[in-house]
């Protein structure tokens, strides 16, 4: 059983910065798999950024260049740094990772309003 905490949520101006955090339980170096996900109300969830057990990462169109995805093995987290934030980036987002099975963090809200 892997848990994972998220951190770093809340409230942002548009064009504002946010960092998230997901902390996991497990030691995160063979993980295969780690993203972030997001869901908007009324809308599916969806993949935002992930990152490999290589370091290799991958970003959505949509926040390309804009978001960048990391991880601290050391200290078992990945985080999500997100800088020139849009009203439409408002969401629920949440960390996944792939270990044998899928596990999800506890979501953190996003809110980008002026």
């Amino acid at each position: 059983q892997v848990q994972l905490v998220e951190s770093g949520g809340g409230l942002v101006q548009p064009g504002g910065s946010l960092r998230l955090s997901c902390a996991a339980s497990i030691s995160i170096t063979s993980v295969n798999f780690m993203g972030w996900y997001r869901q908007a109300p009324g809308k599916e969830r969806e993949l935002v950024a992930f990152i490999t057990s290589g370091g290799s990462t991958n970003y959505r169109d949509f926040v390309k260049g804009r978001f960048t995805i990391s991880r601290n093995i050391a200290e078992n987290t990945m985080y999500l740094q997100m800088s020139s934030l849009k009203p439409e980036d408002t969401a629920v987002y949440y960390c996944n990772v792939r270990h044998g099975n899928i596990y999800w963090g506890q979501g953190n809200q996003v809110t980008v309003s002026s």
